[in-house]
């Protein structure tokens, strides 16, 4: 049999939120994981952990969002924290659905929406929290 005429394997492919050949560890805590994904890695009443982060998405949601967005955009396109640690000032929308998709994070739209219009600073606080641990993964901060 010729060699053209050999069936064969296709390697297999990334799954979306992947990283092939770079990122940190999107799963810092081990939690299990089902067919649906997992859960975040803090409850969403964790918030009081990170007091400044708490604060600030109460008095300046935007400023959160922004940098929570620009953290996500350099992992996701640069596989590799911000050095900057999420400089910007723009107002970004479904960014939480950006997330649970990267970590694999159990959820949906209506659940995201909920949540970021019920209690938005803890939401935004949660989404930080769950971006740290990717980036302090990488054992540079």
């Amino acid at each position: 049999m010729a060699y053209q005429d050999k069936p064969y394997a296709q390697q297999p492919q990334a799954t979306p939120g992947m990283m092939i050949g770079g990122g940190g560890n999107r799963n810092a805590k081990n939690l299990p994981m089902d067919a649906d994904g997992r859960d975040w890695s803090n409850g969403l009443c964790d918030c009081c952990d990170a007091p400044g982060t708490c604060l600030l998405a109460w008095c300046c949601p935007c400023i959160v969002y922004s940098k929570n967005k620009h953290r996500y955009e350099h992992l996701n396109s640069k596989g590799s924290p911000d050095p900057d640690h999420g400089g910007g000032w723009i107002l970004q929308f479904m960014q939480r659905g950006n997330v649970r998709s990267r970590y694999n994070i159990k959820g949906g739209g209506c659940g995201d929406c909920c949540t970021a219009f019920w209690c938005s600073p803890c939401e935004l606080t949660q989404e930080s929290a769950e971006l740290e641990l990717e980036e302090k993964s990488f054992g540079g901060r």
